[in-house]
């Protein structure tokens, strides 16, 4: 009579018998068998997984089938980003549409996932610029903003005569404190589009973050001639004036920003900081009151506000 299996024994074998459908499912994970359709796979599916698998089982020991599943160290997220890892390697046995993954996983709100399956696409078509410019609106929010910036770049070199991947390029540098880099590829983006405001605005904001105030207000200014109300640069070429101590300029240019961007606190606050430099105390107060009522968080503006009521208080001029 044969001896009965033990419990454990009896556990083994029913674990055993498991391991060719497991490794059918990790197959058809691991080469996205089931693609954009639904998450439940066909029978058709796992008969192709299961050949699979038993294909693999006769090969190598069960207990590594379950490596299928892990992925290569090459599709590893790392912060630090090299100028060839924007698209990430990876192999599948059909086709997959990495770009309708990455849909609906923007659309689930996994952003992670998302930018994941766009470096895939990239991979399978280097010049997709659908894939490029989802990366690169993905990154920044998802903490890689590098992978962004190497995007922008990517469409920079596929479209030679448009400057606007470049100046979104240089705003990502400035965000970084690279204004080296950013200067150089905002000079670029000029060079490309000498009608562009917005190229002679970030530039100029990677002048000023250099310290090179006199080429800053120089790029502020063409920005504004060809773009008279365009407020960021008009504020931003009052912030020049006043690291330079042109205060009247500063006030005239900070006032028709304030104007253009009566909601943007910050403006506000540099024109306090103008009008009380030229002695202007009720309209510096009044600026100040400005910031401090759009934006109550804005701690500079609670500073500079509690200052000019003091100074007002003691009926003195501010220093």
């Amino acid at each position: 009579m044969k001896k009965p299996l033990s419990p454990r024994a009896c556990m083994s074998h029913r674990l055993q018998s498991l391991v060719p459908w497991m490794a059918a499912l990790s197959v058809m994970a691991h080469q996205g068998l089931w693609s954009s359709r639904s998450l439940r796979p066909t029978s058709s599916d796992m008969a192709s997984a299961t050949t699979l698998a038993a294909a693999a089982s006769d090969a190598v020991p069960a207990r590594t089938l379950y490596s299928l599943v892990v992925p290569a160290a090459d599709e590893a997220q790392s912060s630090e980003v090299s100028p060839n890892a924007l698209a990430l390697p990876h192999e599948h046995m059909n086709r997959v549409n990495h770009l309708a993954r990455a849909r609906t996983l923007r659309e689930l709100g996994d952003l992670a996932g998302a930018l994941t399956e766009c470096r895939r696409a990239l991979y399978d078509a280097p010049e997709d610029t659908e894939a490029l410019r989802t990366i690169a609106r993905l990154g920044p929010l998802t903490g890689q903003t590098e992978l962004a910036v190497l995007a922008q770049a990517q469409l920079g070199s596929l479209n030679p005569e448009d400057a606007s991947p470049l100046v979104q390029q240089a705003r990502l540098l400035l965000s970084q404190g690279r204004s080296t880099e950013a200067i150089r590829v905002g000079e670029e983006a000029v060079a490309r589009d000498s009608e562009d405001p917005d190229a002679y605005q970030v530039l100029g904001r990677a002048q000023l973050a250099a310290g090179h105030l006199s080429e800053a207000v120089l790029r502020f200014e063409q920005a504004v001639h060809l773009a008279p109300e365009h407020g960021y640069a008009l504020n931003n070429l009052g912030l020049a004036w006043l690291r330079t101590n042109e205060n009247t300029k500063a006030a005239e240019v900070l006032a028709r920003a304030a104007a253009l961007l009566p909601h943007v606190a910050y403006v506000h606050n540099n024109l306090g900081v103008a009008y009380e430099r030229l002695g202007r105390t009720e309209d510096a107060q009044a600026a100040y009151a400005a910031a401090t009522r759009l934006s109550p968080r804005y701690v500079k503006a609670h500073v500079n506000a509690s200052r000019m009521n003091k100074v007002a208080s003691l009926g003195v001029s501010p220093p």
